[in-house]
């Protein structure tokens, strides 16, 4: 049966490639891919899937279910479509939709006797206001016991982890004056930046090792002779654990207060975004990888141990969760590059839907016919969350 469901895909392997040249040829950035979401929902709508549009709050965001039997485990197959302003899909995101509807059309029409959901979430905006942290906090997600994505990439792998993100915007409000005639009486927001900045690179001597701490001014308050009364600068903190990350952040706040009551201005601190660190289930992987390995992936390496923020880490707090990233660019290349763009329909990137969607389709089989998988895997889960949230 499950040689039966990944040769399905092969038969579907036109629609595929011909479904991802259209995303990318049609780019359409965050909470505008009407396009691309219209063709993804009007694929699943024809093939048997029960369709809402508009989860959580977007109008790009949908989701797709189909159930057999009763009580099986539920699938949760997550695909992106936006693009990247000024490029377009330079991180490959016009090859998600084709390789999960792939696997789950494929599951949908061979599995016939087992109990399983698959609910297909298409999630806008990941490049921008990361969709699926507002998509999670509406109520989506809730319906699935397993996450898995794919992305396409250097290598074929997983990630065990990635960075827990959250931005402010930082605002000072002092008092005006002319510098040179009367600087006694202005109160310079700007000097609050600058001295909030000093704390931020003494407090990086005393956070955990893989702290980031990164920030820019966005204004500096006007020329040089008047004591500004308005600065503004963005900060993004990150860590591997949500739960430290939020100590410090605390910490931070602590600096933005004493950078106010040293220069007696006042301050506003406001959370532009919040992202959480990905739960790691290293079985959910293995299985990941075990087909990757069946189907013949190119360039198969080990798990990614370092990566960057994004919004499946919210999901994958919530739920056990992962992507599989299959090769499709020369082994190096950095994503959100020329280079993706230019490989975007190469006969490499048509594999990779290809590939992905065997891979994603044959673990969502193990999952769901194996108990024993199913239950080490939330069993895992549980685990590595109670462990992330102690500090």
């Amino acid at each position: 049966m499950k040689q039966k469901i990944l040769e399905d895909i092969d038969k579907e392997k036109e629609m595929l490639i011909s479904l991802g040249d259209f995303i990318f040829d049609n780019p359409e950035l965050g909470l505008e891919e009407f396009k691309s979401s219209k063709k993804l929902i009007d694929i699943l709508k024809s093939n048997g899937f029960k369709i809402e549009v508009g989860v959580g709050g977007f109008e790009t965001a949908f989701k797709a279910i189909y159930e057999n039997g009763v009580g099986g485990p539920s699938i949760g197959l997550l695909c992106e479509y936006d693009a990247l302003e000024g490029m377009g899909h330079a991180c490959a995101h016009h090859l998600q939709g084709p390789s999960i509807l792939g696997a789950a059309l494929s599951l949908k029409n061979n599995l016939k006797d087992e109990n399983y959901k698959i609910v297909v979430y298409g999630t806008p905006a990941e490049e921008t206001i990361g969709g699926k942290v507002q998509m999670l906090e509406k109520g989506c997600f809730n319906d699935i016991d397993v996450a898995l994505m794919m992305h396409g990439a250097p290598d074929t792998t997983t990630d065990v982890k990635s960075l827990a993100l959250s931005n402010f915007t930082v605002k000072f409000h002092g008092v005006r004056s002319h510098a040179a005639l009367a600087p006694e009486k202005g109160r310079s927001a700007l000097d609050g930046l600058l001295i909030l900045f000093q704390g931020i690179e003494f407090l990086r001597e005393h956070v955990r090792e893989e702290v980031r701490m990164h920030y820019t001014i966005t204004n500096a308050g006007g020329p040089a002779n008047v004591v500004p009364k308005y600065a503004e600068a963005k900060f993004s903190l990150r860590s591997y654990d949500r739960a430290y990350l939020n100590h410090v952040i605390e910490r931070f706040k602590k600096v933005v207060q004493g950078a106010s009551l040293m220069t007696e201005t006042d301050y506003e601190i406001i959370e532009t975004k919040s992202l959480n660190n990905k739960i790691p289930v290293l079985k959910l992987n293995e299985i990941l990888m075990d087909n990757a390995r069946l189907t013949n992936a190119p360039r198969i390496s080990p798990p990614r141990e370092k990566t960057g923020s994004t919004d499946f880490g919210n999901v994958m707090y919530h739920v056990p969760g992962s992507c599989i990233r299959v090769a499709f660019v020369p082994q190096g290349t950095s994503s959100h590059s020329d280079e993706f763009l230019v490989a975007g329909k190469t006969e490499e990137a048509h594999d990779a839907i290809l590939l992905g969607a065997k891979i994603l389709a044959g673990s969502a089989y193990d999952i769901i016919t194996n108990k024993e998988y199913f239950d080490e895997i939330k069993r895992e889960f549980e685990e590595n969350k109670n462990k992330s949230n102690k500090i």
